[in-house]
């Protein structure tokens, strides 16, 4: 048994290693090809930075790809540059523009993920005849009775799990996270020794195709003509103010809502369909039960209709609530938490999980009463 959990040896073990240009993939890349596995390096082309913002100059992902094909160069291994633009727009670019406009908050980077790198390229890599297919992530894989499982990276402030619950038991089966036990100091530390160009290079913070975190520039440039101005009001229904946007809100926002008031205002919904912004004091973002769509469930056995005790994260950076998730039927789930959770967003995920074990997970619904055009 090699490294990788694949009853082979390294030299007879295919792996495709998804290489994103960064300083993550590339170590990964280094340290298989150290170890002697015949490695493939994949990047794939996914959106032009100027289609994306309307504006001309230099892709960034250019660059990226770049440093990818340096990387592979010094390793002496094959990379491949697949075009994956218009499948990326599609099922990712559309999505999130979509979302805002339906008054969510969407990650499109779990998007990516679920639809496009570890969908085509899996099939890719599977096309290719590959034993694995290794990525950067920071999480670990373990093999076990019931099937391969998605644990938490061992370093808690770069553990990537959250973003990877929409992950099946099927591509858990070819996915590799060689990463997972690593911090990112050891990973630097690795990019330092091996002398790879990207040792340095500085990780991405934002959104590939949203320069500058400025999201509303993305949507009206993808969906031209569709951001309508409407009127912030109070939890009982009066006016406040006029907006310009839904899509320049998000639940749980206090900064930019331009209302003076006694209190702090906090936006608490978006009603997309009556182009209303409704704010109110902070108490009023305290939910104890919400639903989810898209339920992706990770263990072998299916959820039991009594439901589950675990714990779940709802949003990428706070801590893990206690909470009963019961199965509704449709891939939808009901939440109950034990404690009151504050500013609970609709479009993000909400992931379960046991212990360091990821469960699945499933996208926050916007609540019965934000579904209402008559809601206050």
């Amino acid at each position: 048994m090699n490294s990788l959990g694949i009853n082979k040896a390294p030299a007879e073990t295919r792996v495709v290693v998804a290489m994103s240009g960064g300083v993550d993939s590339s170590v990964v890349a280094a340290l298989l090809r150290e170890e002697g596995y015949e490695t493939i390096g994949i990047t794939l082309q996914l959106y032009d930075h100027g289609q994306a913002v309307g504006r001309p100059g230099t892709c960034c992902a250019g660059a990226d790809i770049q440093d990818a094909r340096q990387v592979c160069a010094s390793l002496d291994m094959p990379h491949y540059v697949l075009d994956y633009e218009s499948r990326f727009r599609q099922a990712v670019m559309d999505d999130f523009a979509d979302s805002y406009l339906a008054g969510e908050t969407p990650i499109p980077c779990v998007r990516c993920n679920q639809k496009v790198k570890f969908a085509d390229l899996l099939q890719t890599a599977r096309d290719l005849g590959a034993d694995a297919l290794a990525t950067g992530h920071y999480v670990r894989r373990a093999d076990a009775d019931g099937g391969a499982q998605l644990l938490r990276g061992l370093e808690e402030g770069r553990d990537q799990s959250y973003f990877l619950f929409a992950t099946t038991p099927d591509q858990l089966d070819l996915l590799r996270f060689p990463l997972g036990a690593m911090t990112k100091d050891e990973v630097r530390g690795h990019a330092r020794r091996f002398g790879l160009v990207v040792s340095d290079k500085p990780d991405s913070q934002d959104i590939c195709f949203v320069p500058n975190g400025r999201y509303a520039d993305v949507v009206a440039k993808l969906r031209p003509g569709a951001i309508e101005p409407g009127e912030i009001v109070d939890m009982e229904g009066r006016v406040l103010a006029r907006h310009d946007g839904v899509i320049n809100f998000t639940v749980g926002q206090r900064r930019g809502i331009g209302i003076a008031a006694e209190e702090p205002l906090f936006v608490v919904r978006l009603e997309p369909e009556t182009h209303r912004v409704v704010v109110g004091p902070r108490a009023a973002l305290m939910k104890s039960t919400l639903t989810m769509r898209e339920l992706n469930w990770l263990d072998g056995d299916a959820m039991p209709d009594s439901g589950i005790d675990c714990e779940v994260k709802l949003r990428s950076a706070q801590p893990a609530h206690a909470a009963h998730v019961r199965p509704l039927g449709n891939g939808r789930a009901e939440v109950t938490l034990a404690a009151a959770a504050e500013a609970i967003a609709p479009g993000q995920a909400c992931v379960m999980y046991d212990g360091e074990r990821v469960l699945g997970g499933g996208w926050i619904e916007r609540a019965a009463q934000e579904n209402s055009r008559n809601a206050a």
